[in-house]
């Protein structure tokens, strides 16, 4: 059985999402599915923010914002948030100037994550 105490001293709220998705197992598996997409997204991130491609990144930073609130990553959701607003509004400037917030959070979340998932 995995420790859930990992995630919640990494500052997981659990509580909620197991409001969203109901039991342990179905977190698990979302959760291993976030991980997988992640290691995309942040080269399409990084690939949007430099081409400057708003649009795009207005999307994707939208669903990385969904997954992390299911997933009870409240920061990384609420950063999210904030690049998808400005991003949306075409602000290249906060986007460049956030970008390594929103990444340290991203790698937080992932670190937690894994050491979570290969805890059994």
């Amino acid at each position: 059985m995995r420790d859930v105490e990992i995630l919640i001293n990494g500052g997981v709220n659990i509580k909620q999402s197991l409001e969203y998705l109901g039991d342990m197992e179905m977190y698990d598996d979302m959760l291993e599915d976030f991980l997988t997409e992640m290691e995309k997204r942040i080269v399409q991130l990084e690939n949007f923010k430099e081409a400057k491609d708003m649009q795009n990144y207005a999307i994707l930073v939208h669903a990385i914002k969904g997954d992390s609130r299911y997933l009870g990553f409240e920061r990384l959701s609420e950063l999210a948030l904030q690049h998808e607003m400005e991003s949306k509004n075409g602000n290249v400037e906060f986007v460049d100037n956030n970008f390594n917030e929103l990444m340290q959070e991203i790698n937080k979340i992932l670190d937690i994550s894994r050491k979570y998932l290969n805890n059994n």
